[in-house]
């Protein structure tokens, strides 16, 4: 007989992970200040606590979606959960920065296992009738994380320690465990040989690409060291192209770039990662160490910026049948890159903070303009047994973007000159913002080359017609929902 599972129960069972992964990313973000000065890390040391974990995140979260399939999503689900509260512990014991930076990058290997396959095992878990209602709060679970990540960090953090925001890590990782046993059935899918060549010259080939960038400033741009870095980085990455177009499962299908949609929105999705989350490490620093704010005030100083996209997103879901992808995402890359060049004009270390408001809001609406249509414009025209390549694609795509933006603009900003002081961040952090802000134009201008609102309607009829769109993929269409997204990033 079949064992039922309580609806709430598999929530919480595929919810708490989540939550508790993407918390940690923006709350290590407001922490750094802090470890700067606890364990004497360098901006060199600080931006690798940052990168050392959306680097190895990348690296691991298709290889873990392809695990997943051949092993069973919730064993390694949980092994994800294991490595990430095992991690967590040992950055909270870190008594250098190194030790920290390692402890991080094992953190992104588990995260890559929590982030695609929890939604998959609650989809598993709950009826048809109940889906959209367990899809919808596990996004809400998960924004909610991004959202607070900031405020939680800087109140624990300043109320007890930079090393709590770990521990608290801990008690929920080993909670979660027997509750994902209990409440998440275990699932397959193609049970295909894993692309291990092709995750080592990927991993490897973005490592030295950002080594080089991070030690340009330091050891000189045209040193051994930092060309050989680069080189190396460009060669690897060229080879796991050769490698992924010549394998027979590859870790990344390289016919899916030959949808113009999907193509698009991944390089919206790189630059656009790149341009706002390279300015947001050096923004999120300066109320502290210029302005002098605590944690938990910096925290609730950016709240305008951070909570925005939990109330916009789901409007640009329920427009986008209307405007279209592409207006939706113009819409909020124009208002992203204006709030960039906002900020980077009037940064001053005497700045008010009603000053920088407007720019926080234009930059908060913006990104919530943004997130949901990208998704929808990834999974188009895909096919349902690619959506979670796919959706995996576009992630480790924003996570390079990611790692990429805080190593170009930290040496721009070590480049200007810029130190960790009141009296040497502002002048050197400013141009390192015009830098991000200057990318998001890029990211703009590729926009307009996404599929107009008519052809892409008319690219749906005739897929539709010849049946080689899924019932999710419909509902997107027609309904353009955050629900409808999250359904079909796994192939529902």
């Amino acid at each position: 007989m079949k064992r039922t599972i309580p609806v709430w129960l598999a929530i919480v069972a595929a919810s708490l992970p989540v939550f508790m992964a993407t918390l940690d990313n923006l709350v290590v973000t407001n922490a750094l200040p802090v470890m700067h000065k606890a364990l004497g890390a360098s901006v060199e040391e600080l931006q690798w606590i940052v990168n050392a974990y959306s680097l190895s995140f990348a690296a691991f979260m298709l290889l873990a979606v392809g695990l997943g399939d051949r092993f069973g999503r919730r064993h390694v689900f949980i092994a994800g959960l294991a490595v990430f509260t095992l991690s967590s512990a040992a950055a909270a014991l870190s008594t250098d920065p190194a030790q920290l930076i390692a402890a991080r990058a094992v953190q992104g290997v588990g995260s890559a296992a929590l982030m695609p396959l929890s939604l998959t095992l609650l989809v598993g878990s709950v009826s048809d009738k109940l889906r959209p209602l367990a899809i919808g709060i596990w996004g809400g679970v998960s924004g909610l994380g991004v959202a607070l990540g900031p405020l939680i960090g800087g109140a624990v953090v300043e109320g007890w320690s930079w090393e709590a925001i770990f521990w608290l890590n801990v008690p929920i990782g080993i909670l979660s465990i027997p509750l994902a046993l209990f409440a998440l059935p275990n699932s397959f899918g193609a049970r295909v040989r894993a692309d291990v060549v092709g995750l080592l010259l990927s991993g490897l080939g973005l490592l030295a690409l950002v080594f080089g960038i991070v030690r340009g400033n330091d050891a000189g741009w045209s040193s051994a060291e930092v060309l050989g870095a680069l080189i190396a980085g460009g060669v690897l990455l060229l080879a796991f192209v050769l490698w992924e177009s010549r394998v027979a499962a590859p870790l990344l299908p390289l016919r899916l770039f030959r949808d113009r949609s999907f193509t698009v929105a991944n390089l919206i999705g790189l630059t656009f990662s790149f341009g706002i989350f390279g300015s947001v490490f050096i923004l999120i620093q300066f109320l502290q160490v210029v302005q002098g704010h605590g944690p938990l005030a910096a925290g609730v100083m950016t709240m305008p910026w951070t909570l925005a996209p939990m109330f916009v997103a789901p409007l640009a879901g329920l427009l986008a049948p209307r405007l279209g992808t592409r207006t939706l995402m113009i819409a909020g890359l124009v208002l992203l890159t204006a709030g960039m060049f906002w900020l980077a004009g009037v940064l001053s270390a005497t700045v008010p903070y009603e000053t920088l408001v407007p720019g926080f809001v234009a930059a908060g609406i913006g990104m919530g303009l943004v997130f949901a249509p990208m998704s929808t414009s990834v999974l188009a025209n895909m096919r349902a047994e690619d959506h979670a390549k796919a959706s995996g694609t576009n992630s480790t795509l924003r996570e390079i973007g990611v790692a990429l933006g805080v190593a170009v603009l930290t040496a721009v900003f070590t480049g200007a000159g810029g130190k960790l002081t009141p009296t040497g961040y502002v002048e050197a952090a400013i141009p390192a913002v015009y830098v991000g802000a200057a990318v998001l134009v890029l990211a703009t201008l590729v926009a307009w080359l996404l599929p107009s609102r008519a052809r892409a309607r008319a690219q749906a009829e005739t897929e539709v017609g010849v049946g080689t769109w899924g019932g999710a993929a419909v509902e997107l269409v027609n309904a353009g929902s955050l629900t409808a997204q999250f359904e079909q990033q796994h192939g529902l």
